[in-house]
């Protein structure tokens, strides 16, 4: 808003300056053609004196006027001479008096821009609009939700035996950050529609969240509450692996997640937790433990050591960090990858674990073919796929129910 109106005045002011430097600059030259003028003429004047005198005096030395009559004439000559300097004078005076008038018209001329400014921005509103910043994207999805909230409320208000929308109400809090409010709309929903696990677990998440994401006694009561009702509730399972994987108890945080997803609750984000728990996975055998077997997800999986050659390591060394994708694709058919992993160069070497939790879509997962190619690449600008300039190591042909692990060397230049 400052930016745009300083341009406004920059502008207006260079339109001032035009009108006002013409003013000065025509009545500086005025003045200067004037004085000239005035004292060519005054010169021209004061030579004529001089050659009629001359030409006066010479006829007397000559004899061919008298006394009398040169006394006359340099009388009449010096009147003459008078009388013309008067009249320059006079002439120089009316001309001075004409530069009052001049003035007006850049007065006016200004204050016509300056009032027409004025009035233009107060009926077009310019100078109401400068002053509201544009809404950012964050800003249109907090209004959203206040939106949203505001018509839960009314709900509520209408219906207080609405326990959907108390429960939708209390998920809108604890985006927002109002725990306390969050707490007692559960609360509510509770009062109406008795003891459920899911209740419990959604209170608990909220009292976690206020609490700073700890878990504190009061935060556990809830969580032991729900689990007895429903051990494979998915709030409290989801709450309780979140909290595991941030504390980097990625075993136990695969734990709960796999509880979830062996649940079939048609409610949860699947794909949203496989991709997790492939995270933690990868985490968890980059720090050199192994993945339990009786809690992985069912399927093929393929284990892949990745690691960078020396020559490789060196090139990567003169540049900031870059991505790695390690991926499969069907050997026959669509080479939309089945399995994918993504992490930064400076995690290698690492072993990754490929199989349906870590399928980029639900149509194309491990178990659905039986023979891939294999590929780890480190991208030079971020994207995936195999791009000029990249580095590269793959094996093809590799059976999906292989138990042997897979060994991929990045040190080839994609040409």
């Amino acid at each position: 808003m400052i930016e745009v109106l300083s341009l406004l005045v920059i502008f207006i002011l260079l339109i001032l300056g035009i009108i006002w430097g013409h003013f000065i600059f025509a009545n500086k030259n005025k003045d200067q053609d004037e004085t000239f003028t005035s004292q060519r003429r005054e010169n021209t004047n004061v030579d004529l004196y001089h050659e009629h005198k001359a030409e006066i005096e010479k006829d007397f030395a000559d004899g061919a006027i008298d006394d009398e009559s040169y006394k006359y004439l340099l009388a009449e000559l010096d009147k003459s001479l008078l009388q013309d300097i008067d009249q320059s004078n006079t002439s120089a005076a009316d001309l001075s008096q004409d530069r009052p008038l001049g003035l007006m018209w850049p007065v006016m001329l200004s204050i016509f821009v300056l009032v027409f400014s004025i009035v233009f921005y107060n009926q077009h509103g310019a100078l109401e609009q400068l002053s509201q910043s544009p809404p950012t994207p964050a800003d249109s999805e907090q209004m959203q939700v206040h939106q949203q909230m505001e018509a839960l409320i009314k709900q509520t208000t209408e219906n207080p035996q609405n326990a959907e929308a108390w429960y939708a109400l209390g998920q809108a809090y604890v985006g927002l950050g109002r725990f306390d409010s969050a707490i007692e709309a559960f609360d509510t929903v509770i009062s109406i529609e008795g003891e459920h696990a899911d209740l419990y677990g959604a209170k608990a998440q909220a009292m976690y969240y206020r609490a700073d994401q700890h878990i504190t006694p009061e935060v556990q009561s809830f969580i032991d509450k729900a689990l007895s009702i429903d051990p494979n509730d998915p709030s409290t399972n989801i709450l309780l692996g979140m909290h595991n994987f941030m504390a980097q108890e990625y075993q136990q945080a695969i734990d709960y997640w796999t509880v979830v997803i062996n649940s079939g609750r048609s409610t949860v984000n699947v794909e949203a937790l496989r991709e997790a728990i492939s995270e933690a996975k990868n985490r968890l055998t980059a720090s050199g433990e192994q993945v339990a077997n009786n809690t992985e997800v069912a399927g093929p999986q393929l284990s892949v050591d990745v690691s960078l050659s020396d020559s490789i390591i060196e090139k990567l060394s003169q540049s900031e960090d870059k991505v790695v994708f390690i991926y499969a694709v069907p050997a026959q058919g669509a080479r939309m990858p089945v399995a994918a992993v993504k992490m930064m160069a400076s995690d290698l070497p690492a072993k990754v674990v490929l199989s349906d939790a870590t399928a980029m879509s639900p149509q194309a997962k491990l178990s659905d073919v039986s023979v891939v190619h294999v590929y780890a690449v480190v991208s030079k600008l971020g994207g995936a796929g195999i791009k000029s300039g990249d580095f590269k190591a793959e094996q093809t042909n590799i059976n999906v129910t292989t138990t042997q692990d897979i060994e991929l060397v990045i040190d080839e230049v994609v040409p």
